[in-house]
């Protein structure tokens, strides 16, 4: 998949507190059209005036869950990505309230590979891409068994699971 053609021109809302990680997204998302917000307020007004193709969203520092909220309630895809809220409680409510991915700011440096798959998939194919890719990582952040310890994440990869068998 050519990333950076399906990218080309899409309009992307970066949220984060952080003016360092707003620079780091737009300059690898160059090829899209880029709108930042540095906080709730700013991130409000610009999903009320605009459309975008992707939102994407700090857990912490912007209350990020109350704007996931009003994201999906657009029907924006949205990622969430997060360095100090990278717990399974996280990923869990990420995931019940319509995010289509949830990244580590530590693989920022994959962001657009990310993206571009939330553009050409499923939602459903978009998670089970990601864990598939990120599964060992969260392993190792969460513990071998985080899955295994949350009936949630248990019935989740059920469902990605019969997903993964719909497209083999």
């Amino acid at each position: 998949m050519n990333v950076e053609k399906v990218l080309e021109d899409k309009a992307v809302l970066i949220v984060d507190d952080e003016p360092d990680i707003l620079d780091s997204i737009a300059e690898q998302l160059d090829m899209c059209r880029i709108y930042r917000a540095k906080d709730y307020e700013i991130a409000l007004q610009l999903m009320a005036g605009f459309k975008f193709d992707i939102v994407i969203l700090d857990v912490m520092g912007v209350r990020g869950f109350e704007l996931l909220k009003k994201s999906v309630s657009k029907g924006f895809p949205t990622v969430m990505l997060t360095a100090h809220a990278l717990t399974p409680d996280a990923l869990k409510e990420s995931i019940k309230l319509g995010a289509v991915s949830f990244l580590p700011k530590e693989m920022m440096a994959e962001l657009d590979t990310y993206l571009a798959d939330v553009i050409t998939g499923s939602k459903q194919m978009v998670w089970k891409n990601l864990l598939d890719n990120l599964g060992d990582y969260f392993d190792r952040q969460f513990g071998a068994d985080w899955k295994e310890r949350d009936d949630f994440f248990k019935k989740f990869e059920e469902e990605l699971k019969s997903v993964r068998e719909d497209k083999t």
